[in-house]
């Protein structure tokens, strides 16, 4: 039996080697598309839905988005229950969604069932590969079977130090989706601009504009060359949404300048690209 079992959603953007490798536990957001309830990342993979969402006209009402429900975490816990008897659960950001209470609902109900089940949750205050690092990481602590203690502190200390800096063509979908945060202001303003956004506390917020895609990526760079600073070991995902190609462009840009110890490219679940809309990319990384 593993000592600790990991679980974590769908909008944590893993991908999918790594959720296998790792032994993760996913519970899928829902996305509600033309009627249909949809399971993120199960029944709705993020290149066939970015192309869905680049086709919509401008005027269409988008797709939603809803949470787990408790009975979704509690079917999580009880599988992680054939395996273990301590579990740390990983949501995102509490202000920026309702999976956190959910997730503690679903806990208090898990252990009445079973009375001896121990269960952390950890709300990641952030998202996409920023709150997906923070799984990762617990998880391989937890796959070297360090005791429950560890773990959450590695998960906690994970969240508190990854950053995720993103731009789009649009904040329409984050606008129309309400996850438009403190960069509520940028809407009005942003017109032809390419908006650059973050998380800070848990809250979507801006970091400024630039008037193309290049120097929004450049800006991006020198972002995180702010951030990491003098740093030796940092671990680097670069997110899209349908784009590909233009996380290619800005990889390639970081490594003119940076470097890192890891890195992967992974698309944002569905879920996400609701709100943060197709051509987005960026990159969610931590250093230490």
């Amino acid at each position: 039996m593993t000592r600790v079992g990991i679980l974590t959603d769908t909008t944590a953007s893993i991908p999918p080697y790594l959720v296998e490798e790792l032994q993760i536990e996913l519970v899928p957001y829902h996305v509600i598309c033309n009627g249909e309830n949809l399971r993120d990342l199960f029944d709705v993979k993020p290149d066939a839905f970015a192309e869905y969402l680049a086709r919509l006209k401008p005027d269409a009402k988008l797709p939603t988005t809803s949470f787990p429900s408790p009975g979704e975490y509690v079917e999580g816990f009880r599988r992680l229950a054939e395996r273990t008897r301590e579990i740390v659960a990983l949501t995102m950001t509490s202000k920026g969604s309702g999976a956190y209470q959910s997730c503690c609902t679903a806990s208090e109900i898990a252990r009445e069932e079973l009375a001896d089940l121990n269960i952390h949750i950890v709300d990641t205050l952030q998202v996409a590969m920023a709150h997906g690092w923070a799984a990762i990481e617990a998880a391989r602590l937890a796959k070297q079977n360090a005791p429950l203690a560890q773990v959450v502190a590695r998960a906690y200390a994970v969240a508190r130090k990854a950053v995720m800096l993103q731009t789009a063509d649009t904040l329409r979908y984050l606008f129309m989706g309400g996850r438009i945060g403190r960069a509520q202001h940028l809407v009005a303003n942003v017109l032809d601009l390419k908006p650059l956004i973050g998380m800070e506390d848990g809250v979507i917020t801006a970091w400024g504009t630039a008037r193309t895609r290049a120097r929004a990526y450049a800006r991006i760079v020198e972002l995180a060359r702010e951030r990491i600073g003098s740093a030796a070991f940092t671990h680097l995902a670069f997110a899209h949404c349908g784009a590909a190609e233009q996380a290619e462009i800005l990889r390639e840009l970081y490594f003119r300048e940076l470097n890192c110890i890891e890195e992967m490219t992974t698309p944002l679940s569905p879920a996400l690209a609701v709100h943060s809309g197709p051509g987005t990319v960026g990159i969610c990384f931590f250093a230490e």
